[in-house]
C-alpha cells in the first residue's frame, strides 16, 4: 500500500502536468468544424491538413535538399506540429451565414491568443484578422482569418515558428516579401 500511494503521489503530478502541456498544445488548433456546412454551397473548396508523418517526410526533405534557401525554410518550420487551410468561393454575393466566421473569430477570442493585427475594407466587404499564440516567448500558433462577400478563408499553423529565419528567407522560394523594421543602434543609417 506504501508503495501504491508513493507512486500515486509521483504519477498525478506528472498526468496533471502533461495534460495541462497537451491542453496548451491542443488550444491553438482551430475547430473547423463549424465550416462544413459551407461545402453544399461554395462553388470551390479547398481543404489542406498536412500534420504527423506528411509533415515530418516535408521537414526532413526540406533540410537533406542540396539548397540552402530550402534548408533554412526547413529549419524554420522544423517544430511544426500541423498546417490546415481552408478556402471556401462562393458564386454570390453573402452565401454564406457570417456566424460561421464569427464562431472561428470566437475561438481566436480565447485565452492564449492576442489579435496581431486586422483590416477592414468596405471593398468587397473584407475583413482580415491575424492572430498569434505564444507559450512563454516561443509563438506556438498562428491563424489567419479572412472573409469577403464572396469567400472565406482559414490558415491555422500550429507549432512554433523562427520568425527571423523566415524574415531572411523572404522573397525567395516563393515566400512573400517580409518587411521587419528592426531598431537601429544611435547614429547607425539606415541600409538600403
Amino acid at each position: 500500500m506504501k508503495l501504491f500511494n508513493r507512486s500515486l503521489k509521483i504519477i498525478l503530478p506528472m498526468l496533471i502536468l502533461l495534460s495541462a502541456i497537451t491542453a496548451n498544445a491542443q488550444d491553438a488548433r482551430l475547430r473547423f468544424e463549424k465550416l462544413n456546412s459551407l461545402e453544399d454551397k461554395a462553388r470551390d473548396v479547398v481543404e489542406v491538413n498536412i500534420d504527423g508523418k506528411l509533415l515530418d517526410l516535408a521537414k526532413r526533405v526540406m533540410v537533406k535538399v542540396n539548397d540552402q534557401d530550402a534548408k533554412k525554410v526547413g529549419q524554420a518550420i522544423s517544430g511544426l506540429k500541423g498546417i490546415y487551410v481552408r478556402v471556401y468561393n462562393f458564386e454570390k454575393e453573402n452565401e454564406y451565414n457570417i456566424a460561421d466566421m464569427d464562431e472561428i473569430r470566437s475561438q481566436l477570442n480565447s485565452p492564449g491568443w492576442e489579435k496581431l493585427a486586422n483590416v477592414r475594407s468596405k471593398k468587397n466587404n473584407q475583413k482580415v484578422d491575424v492572430y498569434t499564440m505564444f507559450t512563454g516567448d516561443v509563438m506556438s500558433g498562428v491563424a489567419v482569418v479572412v472573409s469577403e462577400s464572396k469567400s472565406i478563408a482559414v490558415v491555422n499553423v500550429i507549432g512554433p515558428i523562427d520568425i527571423d529565419l523566415l524574415a531572411e528567407m523572404s522573397g525567395k522560394m516563393n515566400i512573400p516579401k517580409i518587411e521587419i523594421e528592426r531598431n537601429n543602434s544611435v547614429g547607425e543609417k539606415p541600409k538600403n
